[in-house]
């Protein structure tokens, strides 16, 4: 079975991280016994302006044919000289609701020799999976002005939510976190994270739909409820409670940037923005920004990108429904555990060693 792979390098140190993923992906191919095409694709700010601004990043078409690929590897977007939010909204937002990437998974992970802010926390207290809703919430975009660059302005954003899009999250953190427990990966704990205090509608729709599938279909898995100012606490205070953490849209693009500073910062999180519906493509990226400024420099740690690269491998599903390549991710996660005692700081330039290095020590340790 060969993995058809779209990649996107997109703008700043995307490129430099991505090229280390890929070399990565050809070593482990090969050390599998598995064959794997790319195709690159250049969307970004670049291009963008390229073609004089057009209204739309990446359009319909372009983003139909990125269905005939298993699966994404994206870069990064954000360029200095296009304004925030058109290609974080042309690019990023548009594929999650256009290829329907209902789910973001954001491991949280301390790897060996990683250093976290959090005092006298190690590998065994910072190892938990967030399951982000993808598709709904204040991103929906509904909302607008009224008298816009008057005193009197008014501006609405409508938090969004859906029995359907709530149930769907809902049940894929079910079975992610039986099937941590069913590998000893896990504890069997899913905790909803919401502000049902505040939020009395969309709160109280989640809440009913997370006892009410708990109870009848998930009655071995512990069900447990954070606010989400409760649950920042406790990130922060005692990460090893945790699990599995499942969460809406908004409050979830909040706590997946905690979650990344507890386990070591940008340079080590990645996530997956995922379909896991029968023939859904997903596409996996690291956490962390362009950083346009380390451009060209051959200093920015790509361990994001890898371990990006690991989470595809893991969770792509071939033509028979079957995870094909999970002992391939498996074994690429491991070697970045292997690789990051080695490195001096996960901060661009204060590795010890190159882009390019770190990438070549992944390499030897599979």
């Amino acid at each position: 079975m060969t993995l058809n792979l779209a990649v996107l390098p997109g703008d700043g140190t995307g490129p430099e991280v991505t090229r280390e993923a890929v070399k990565v992906l050809a070593a482990i191919a090969k050390a599998e016994g598995f064959e794997y095409k790319t195709a690159e694709f250049d969307y970004g700010g670049d291009r963008w302006m390229r073609e004089g601004e057009p209204d739309e990043v990446i359009s319909d078409a372009q983003l139909d044919e990125l269905r005939a690929f298993d699966a994404i590897l994206l870069g990064a977007i954000g360029h200095p000289d296009v304004k925030p939010g058109i290609l974080e909204k042309g690019l990023l937002l548009r594929a999650r609701f256009f290829l329907d990437q209902y789910i973001n998974l954001r491991p949280v992970k301390l790897y060996p020799g990683v250093d976290t802010p959090l005092k006298d926390k190690g590998p065994e207290d910072i190892n938990f999976d967030v399951i982000r809703e993808n598709t709904e919430d204040l991103y929906c975009g509904c909302g607008g002005f009224l008298r816009k660059g008057t005193q009197q302005e008014v501006a609405t954003q409508e938090m969004i939510a859906t029995r359907f899009g709530a149930e769907r999250c809902l049940r894929y953190a079910f079975e992610y976190c039986k099937a941590k427990q069913a590998a000893g990966q896990g504890k069997g704990m899913l905790t909803l994270v919401h502000k049902t205090n505040v939020l009395t509608y969309c709160g109280d729709l989640w809440f009913r739909a997370f006892e009410e599938i708990g109870e009848a279909d998930y009655p071995d898995i512990k069900r447990d409820y954070n606010h989400i100012d409760a649950a920042c606490m406790w990130f922060v205070k005692n990460p090893e409670f945790y699990d599995t953490v499942v969460v809406p849209n908004m409050f979830g693009d909040i706590i997946t940037d905690l979650g990344a500073m507890i386990q070591g910062g940008m340079g080590i999180a990645a996530g997956g923005n995922i379909n896991p519906d029968a023939g859904g493509v997903s596409m996996y990226e690291p956490i962390g920004g362009s950083a346009p400024k380390y451009t060209g420099q051959d200093v920015i740690n790509p361990l994001a990108a890898i371990g990006a690269l690991a989470m595809l491998l893991q969770t792509t599903r071939d033509n028979a429904g079957q995870f094909a390549w999970k002992s391939a991710g498996d074994r690429v996660e491991n070697a970045i555990k292997a690789t990051t005692p080695k490195l001096e700081s996960l901060g661009a330039g204060r590795m010890g060693y190159s882009t390019t290095q770190v990438g070549d020590l992944v390499c030897e340790a599979l």
